[in-house]
């Protein structure tokens, strides 16, 4: 065994050994995630906003990797196209999201009359 993996292996045995008091005495209060939801629509709707604020983060990802494959892409045709092509399925994504949070938010408040 080398001296950089016997250095490895004890600072990480030290770092280990160092946090187990922590987490040891650490007082842990969890809270009820369903804590103030009296109607299954109340839930759904909380893990439908969820799921589209989720879905709306990888958008933006992909509107960054497609502009950072389009402007390092030193003129090679095939490269701007396929940064287009992010892009544009990126912003088709985008409407589809907000298309379906704004039904969601329809069918909750209209038609269901909750939420």
């Amino acid at each position: 065994m080398g001296k950089q993996a016997l250095k490895l292996i004890t600072t990480s045995f030290f770092f280990l050994f160092s946090l187990i008091p922590t987490l040891v005495f650490a007082k842990v209060s969890l809270s009820n995630p369903l804590d103030g939801i009296k109607q299954p629509e109340d839930l759904i709707g909380q893990i439908i906003s969820s799921v589209l604020g989720i879905v709306g983060s990888l958008a933006l990802v992909m509107f960054i990797y497609g502009g950072l494959i389009w402007m390092t892409a030193a003129g090679n045709s095939e490269q701007i196209s396929k940064g287009k092509n992010i892009l544009i399925w990126a912003t088709i994504g985008l409407v589809v999201i907000f298309s379906s949070y704004a039904l969601v938010n329809f069918v909750f408040s209209k038609v269901l009359g909750g939420v």
